[in-house]
């Protein structure tokens, strides 16, 4: 899922209806009298600017002037952080071909295996207590999407360095070792596979 929908998601489900109304009424220059009177979320709202293109992933001015004037400070700050940590990767960075298709493999088998303890091989991982904590928010009832977000946050961060070695180490580290030896075995199934 894109990571800007995440986030206006995640905006959305935390507006009141005062501020609903408030943002409707700071749309009126950008959107029709007709749709606005439509719209009963801030998703709606979200989507109708995505359409029109007044807010796109790399032009967030508009929508932190909206932020701005309902006075939400804590989301303009989630926008900014988003918008520093910029989603886009430099392809320098990025791990080879192979590598990513490793690990997609391994990332598969551990969000099908690894439960409620999936913090603590987040943690093994070295991602912080902050961006944990922006994930689960951001998909609150849903635990796979927390660990499958989480570990796609790690392979951003870590970049070029993400190697599918690291994960079946933290694996191993968290005492999860049957999960371990299935990546192992579905990446010697991928190889052979191959070869």
């Amino acid at each position: 899922m894109d990571p800007f929908f995440t986030l206006l998601h995640s905006f959305s489900s935390s507006l009141s209806d005062n501020e609903l109304s408030s943002l409707k009424f700071l749309c009126r220059g950008e959107i029709g009298k007709r749709k606005l009177e439509a719209v009963r979320s801030g998703s709606e709202l979200f989507a109708i600017l995505l359409e029109q293109q007044v807010i796109t992933s790399d032009k967030v001015a508009f929508l932190e002037g909206l932020l701005k004037n309902i006075k939400r400070e804590d989301l303009v700050s989630q926008l900014k952080q988003f918008v520093e940590e910029g989603e886009v990767n430099d392809p320098d960075d990025e791990p080879d071909v192979q590598e990513k298709r490793l690990q997609k493999v391994a990332i598969e088998v551990i969000c099908e295996n690894v439960g409620r303890d999936w913090r603590m091989l987040i943690r093994k991982l070295g991602l912080s207590e902050v961006k944990i904590e922006r994930i689960v928010a951001a998909n609150p009832f849903n635990l796979r999407e927390q660990l499958f977000q989480s570990l796609r946050e790690w392979q951003k961060w870590k970049g070029k360095d993400a190697k599918v070695a690291d994960l079946i180490k933290a694996l191993r580290d968290c005492n999860m070792n049957l999960v371990a030896d299935r990546v192992e075995q579905k990446l010697l199934l991928l190889n052979t596979g191959t070869k």
